[in-house]
């Protein structure tokens, strides 16, 4: 997450397209607005549109506008919400899920920064940063013909991963405590905490919602208690056993650890992956953050992160 803080920071001094990968629920929207606010757009709008929660019959026309009596019902004229972002940032939440036929749409505006409203003949200039974010492999899409690849270089000029809160280890605890005061003091309630139980069912879910499962399980147990002390039948979550490691991780129980056996074991790895740390990392049966440790050395070499 110290990563992730530094390269907010660093995305929002400059103005060119971010694109926000991870897991539904680990915060990408929070990430994006992040952005906007330390930018030197804040003063501007910050609007969000979710592209795979509208149909995909009005995702042009909210996108781009329309003109007066540009289909039947159009009985004056709307901005889109790219123009309403003018000045500002616009984030496209879910673009994975973005209709083939408006990619090409999309990919004009970012290369010309100009729309036209359906219905309407004349470009408009808007002055808008693109920020983006997907749950789903773009590069997979790509493969399969679902997303083109053309504007996927053109969201992918910067890009932030949002870890899995399983990825989060220590973090996890830490949240929970966050939340638990958070919601009692919106309940008014004090003195609320978990019990060791409590702590070790938080610790051993594997939280597949990640935050927002978490905000949402400590809610429900902090309405259902009734004293202070917050039980796992609370929370209702049940512990789920880790996923089996590959055979791979299982040759790194011979080894030393921080020997140089080991380290040649992840550097095989990150090299069959071809210097992907997370694939090399889901390979070895391992957290990104434990890979990363593992192949740090002083003089170091620069990897590309993904």
């Amino acid at each position: 997450m110290q990563d992730v803080f530094v390269r907010i920071r660093r995305f929002a001094q400059v103005d060119a397209p971010v694109l926000i990968s991870g897991e539904t629920g680990t915060g990408k929207e929070l990430a994006a607005m992040a952005i906007h606010e330390r930018s030197i757009r804040a003063h501007g709008p910050f609007v969000a549109i979710n592209c795979a929660a509208l149909p995909p019959t009005l995702i042009e026309s909210e996108l781009f506008g329309y003109e007066k009596g540009a289909f039947t019902g159009a009985v004056g004229r709307k901005l889109g919400l790219i123009e309403r972002a003018d000045g500002g940032t616009l984030f496209l939440d879910e673009i994975g899920d973005l209709p083939h036929e408006l990619q090409a749409h999309m990919l004009r505006f970012l290369h010309e920064s100009v729309i036209t409203r359906l219905g309407g003949h004349n470009a408009i200039y808007v002055n808008t940063r693109i920020i983006s974010a997907t749950h789903v492999d773009l590069e997979a899409g790509i493969a399969s013909g679902t997303f083109r690849d053309d504007l996927y270089y053109r969201l992918n000029v910067l890009q932030l991963r949002m870890p899995a809160l399983r990825e989060r280890e220590d973090d996890v605890l830490l949240l929970a405590a966050y939340f638990l005061r958070r919601i009692a003091n919106e309940l008014g309630l004090e003195g609320a905490e978990f019990t060791q139980a409590a702590q070790q069912a938080i610790q051993a879910h594997g939280w597949p919602g990640n935050v927002r499962e978490l905000i949402a399980a400590i809610r429900r147990a902090v309405v259902m208690n009734t004293g202070n002390a917050i039980n796992p039948e609370d929370l209702a979550i049940q512990p789920r056993p880790a996923p089996p490691r590959p055979a791979s991780s299982r040759m790194l129980r011979g080894y030393q650890p921080g020997s140089e056996e080991e380290y040649s074991a992840f550097m095989q790895a990150l090299a069959r992956n071809r210097n992907n740390i997370t694939k090399a990392a889901a390979e070895i049966g391992v957290s990104r953050v434990t890979f990363y440790r593992k192949i740090k050395r002083p003089e170091g070499t620069r990897l590309r992160n993904r």
